[in-house]
């Protein structure tokens, strides 16, 4: 019975790993560019708001597709080690908030956004012929490089006083939106200039994140043009 449960396990894994990357690339987008800036912008209620909610179970959806995705028991510790700190930061933040609660928030961020690189990159780049499902899951890698600098750039204004012009990393709604805009501006070399590093050790990610997202387009086109070539010969 229980080979017959694993059999049926990996039969659907097969069957359904690809949607499940597009599924996990949609959520993160709702996660990074419509619950997150509407949580600095909706008037909270009892220190919660509708979209920190739904943030926290999109979250919980990221969770669950990465394991079903990797079937690791590695990659299923590390994701229920994130979902604990991402949990206790939200208790703390409404018993006494305190900067405590952002390590432990960019703690989650960074373990989860590492996972998600491993295990879907591992996925998008491998062998086989390239559709629609595996572009969508190249997206989700890009996305969660901005989110892992996100996380990073946290630790060091946490770590650092002033290490950053134009943002303060108080204990507050907005945080994670200023952090997750200046990360995506970082990696795509926008730079508009209106939150900038001061610090050395900033200056240096935001120069390490400039060059992984000029790079990171041309060694995906590249790679993905080499698997369709492969797979049609």
């Amino acid at each position: 019975m229980k080979t017959q449960n694993i059999g049926g396990l990996n039969s659907a894994r097969e069957r359904w790993n690809d949607r499940v990357i597009s599924m996990l690339t949609v959520v993160l987008i709702l996660m990074l560019f419509v619950f997150t800036p509407l949580q600095a912008a909706v008037v909270s209620v009892s220190g919660i708001t509708v979209f920190q909610v739904l943030g926290f179970a999109s979250a919980l959806v990221l969770i669950g597709g990465v394991f079903f995705v990797s079937a690791s028991p590695v990659v299923a510790a590390a994701m229920v080690a994130a979902l604990a700190m991402a949990v206790w930061a939200a208790f703390a933040r409404l018993t006494a908030p305190s900067h405590f609660d952002i390590y432990l928030l960019a703690g989650a961020w960074l373990l989860m956004s590492l996972v998600l690189i491993i295990v879907v990159g591992r996925t998008v780049f491998a062998t086989g012929r390239v559709n629609y499902h595996r572009i969508v899951g190249a997206i989700l890698v890009y996305l969660s490089v901005a989110t892992t600098f996100a996380a990073l750039f946290t630790f060091v204004g946490l770590l650092i006083p002033k290490a950053f012009s134009g943002m303060s990393f108080e204990d507050s709604p907005a945080l994670a939106g200023n952090v997750i805009y200046f990360s995506f501006v970082t990696l795509t070399s926008t730079g508009y200039g209106d939150i900038f590093p001061v610090h050395p050790v900033a200056r240096s990610l935001c120069n390490l994140e400039t060059i992984l997202g000029q790079l990171y387009p041309a060694t995906l086109l590249a790679r993905l043009v080499s698997l369709e070539v492969e797979s049609r010969r």
